[in-house]
Formats: structure tokens, C-alpha cells, sequence
């Protein structure tokens, strides 16, 4: 071969690679050739909420900082592990219930660290904005019991409408120990505790829309308190029932007050009443129980295209979370990422002189301190295609 164009191929093979190094991507800062890392850091705790996100199709589990940041937290344990060599290795969730199941085997450690690590500002590629990231619910619990009757402001409500509309009041009647599941005490004039199962499979995230279903015009709302099972929970005392709870989200208990069209079974259907689809948007997060201490004095309230329809406090629960959580293992076993709705405050439209039942154009909004916010868009259910 001729030495010039031996010559001639070696400049070229030099200004491909040339050109190839230059449009490759730098490092991101605090990126090599390892990946992102992220170095422990002291300080106080840095509060944080959890959470099931999706970026481009793709769902991961997020840890979310200052109600703005949310890191995927597979990507942080990564860094952090490169960082600090000492720390022990933490074999990933696959999911939040997974991740709540390990909490106490170091991952509560591990959060807590995380969280004091990732920067306010300049935060890692791993990190985002909290509005850019679509909410996905939060856990997808096995077992979804909602407290029925919870709030005497709501009961109250409902008997005095039932008056208006011509019914008889009804006798006061005293209640009796169901042995087995719910003990009382001589000076409790209470009633027993009222649980109703809501069915998973209605479960949607914090802002997708919720479906007006066919034919059906008496849609209410109930924005709900819940708590999220942190320990398989089986014939829990009382006083051990705050032990078995992982921390807290949000619920609208969507319901159809429009009946069954019969008086079978008394006319009570709660399949009907509380279980069409999209019926139970979940979440956005859960805030474990370590960063809400007040959870039996929380404000809740919903709006309706911006007009106040709910505002109430868990305090005015007639059973609080811990004996809803002590009635329920009584009866059949609780398993980490379950739920226990405390039920809805006054304010729903059963309780209206004039109802106003939402309709396809609202927009639903439920607010609970300290926790986060639902915001619906509320539509019509499509022409039926099967």
C-alpha cells in the first residue's frame, strides 16, 4: 500500500475518535465513570414523605423531600453505597409495600440518610420536580376497610335530613360487647365500630380523573383520613395498635347514594354504594407515623369547584385510628400496606336539605395537613366498548 494513503487513513481514524469523544455526554456533576454518588452528611432529620411515581412510562419508588423534591430511591441507594463504603448494602424494594415490610430492618436508617443528603438546590440527576412526575397510588393494599358512621357530626347530619324528608326518628338503642371483637366498658355509650370493605381493584392515583358511572346522578364525596398497615396485625390489643401502623395518606371514599332500586337485604348494598370504578383515589403519598405525631388532630377538608363542602378534624373520630386498627384485627388478619379508612366527616350530600352531587366538569379537591392533596377532574364514563 502506498505510504500516503496509509498516512491518510490514520488522520481520519484521529478525527473520528476525535469527533466521537466530543458528542459523547459529559458526566453529570457528581458523576464518573461509577455512576452519580451522593456522600452522607450529619445533621437533623430532614422529614420526608413516600411515594409511587412514573417518568416516561416507567414507575419507581420515590422519596420526597420538602413537598417539591422526589428522588427514585433505587438511584439514591445506589449513590449513597459508592459513597460510603461502610454503609451497609440494602438489596432494593420492589415496591413501597416491600419497602414498608423492610423498614425497620435498615431502611427507616437509610431514608433518614438519604434524605439529609439530597441538596435542596443542585440536587442529583435522580431527583425531580415533584409536578413533573405523575402520581401513581402510593401502595396497592390487599384489604381496604373504611369506618362507617365515624364522625357523630356526619351521623348527625344524616338523621337530621332523614327528618326533613318526613322519616320518624329513630329509638336511641344501647349498644352490646360483641364478644370476640369489641369489649366495652361500663361508661362507654358509644356505639361499636362500623367497618365496610372497599375493593382494591377500584383504587386509582391522587389525580386521575374519577368516572361518573353510567346512569348513576347521586355521586357524593368523603375525604378521609387513612392509615397504612406497617405489621401483619392479628388480635391486636389496644394499647400495642399504634405499633402496627406505618404512617398516613389520603382517601376520597367516592359513593353512590342512589340505591339498589329494592329493599332486599334492607335495601343496603354496599358493593353499589361504594365500589364502581375509580371510586377510591389513593394517596399522593404516605407519611410514615414518626412525621405526623398529631394524627388524631388533623384538619381535613374537600372542595367542590373551589367551594368548601367538607373541613373537619380527626379529632372528632368516635373511634380513633388505634381502636378501628384493635376492631379490625379482631376479625381477620391486617397485612403490611392494608388501609383503615377513619371514616368521613359532616358535610356530604346525604346530610343537605339540597344536595349537590358532583357531575362530569367538577373538580374535586381533598386536603389533609400534613399530609398532601387530591385534585380530580371529574368526567363522564365512556360509551361501553365490549
Amino acid at each position: 500500500m502506498h505510504r500516503r494513503y496509509v498516512r491518510g487513513g490514520i488522520v481520519a481514524l484521529a478525527l473520528a475518535l476525535s469527533v466521537s469523544a466530543c458528542n459523547q455526554s459529559a458526566p453529570a456533576a457528581g458523576e464518573g465513570a461509577g455512576g452519580a454518588t451522593l456522600a452522607a452528611k450529619e445533621g437533623p432529620v430532614v422529614p420526608y414523605k413516600l411515594g409511587t411515581f412514573e417518568l416516561d412510562g416507567k414507575p419507581f419508588t420515590g422519596l420526597v423531600l420538602r413537598d417539591a423534591q422526589v428522588a427514585d430511591i433505587a438511584q439514591a441507594n445506589a449513590a449513597f453505597e459508592r459513597s460510603n463504603s461502610a454503609a451497609p448494602k440494602l438489596a432494593i424494594p420492589a415496591d413501597l409495600t416491600e419497602l414498608i415490610v423492610k423498614y425497620d430492618g435498615g431502611w427507616r436508617d437509610r431514608l433518614v440518610a438519604l434524605a439529609k443528603a439530597i441538596p435542596a438546590d443542585g440536587a442529583p440527576s435522580f431527583v425531580y420536580a415533584l409536578d413533573s412526575l405523575k402520581a401513581l397510588p402510593p401502595v396497592r393494599p390487599s384489604l381496604i376497610l373504611n369506618a362507617g358512621g365515624n364522625y357523630t357530626e356526619h351521623t348527625a347530619g344524616i338523621a337530621a335530613q332523614q327528618q326533613r324528608a318526613g322519616a320518624r326518628p329513630e329509638a336511641a338503642s344501647k349498644a352490646v360487647a360483641a364478644p370476640g371483637i369489641w369489649e366495652r366498658t361500663g361508661d362507654d355509650t358509644r356505639d361499636n365500630p362500623y367497618l365496610f370493605q372497599k375493593s382494591p381493584t377500584v383504587v386509582i392515583g391522587a389525580n386521575d380523573p374519577i368516572v361518573m358511572p353510567r346512569g348513576r346522578t347521586n355521586i357524593d364525596f368523603e375525604c378521609e383520613f387513612d392509615v397504612v398497615i406497617g405489621k401483619t396485625a392479628k388480635y391486636v390489643s389496644l394499647d400495642k395498635a399504634a405499633d402496627h401502623i406505618f404512617g398516613y395518606t389520603i382517601q376520597i371514599d367516592v359513593s353512590d347514594r342512589g340505591g339498589r332500586g329494592d329493599r332486599k337485604m334492607g335495601g343496603s348494598d354496599w358493593l353499589i354504594g361504594k365500589n364502581h370504578d375509580t371510586f377510591g383515589p389513593l394517596g399522593p403519598v404516605i407519611v410514615p407515623k414518626e412525621f405526623l405525631p398529631n394524627a388524631m388532630n388533623t384538619r381535613h377538608t374537600f372542595t367542590l369547584n373551589g367551594d368548601v363542602m367538607q373541613d373537619s378534624n380527626t379529632s372528632k373520630m368516635d373511634h380513633n385510628i388505634h381502636e378501628l386498627l384493635h376492631y379490625a384485627s379482631n376479625i381477620l388478619t391486617l397485612s403490611p400496606g392494608d388501609i383503615i379508612s377513619g371514616g368521613s366527616p359532616a358535610g356530604t350530600n346525604i346530610e343537605r336539605a339540597e344536595p349537590r352531587w358532583m357531575r362530569a366538569g367538577d373538580t374535586a379537591v381533598c386536603t389533609i395537613e400534613g399530609i398532601g392533596r387530591q385534585t380530580h377532574s371529574v368526567v363522564a364514563e365512556p360509551a361501553a366498548t365490549n
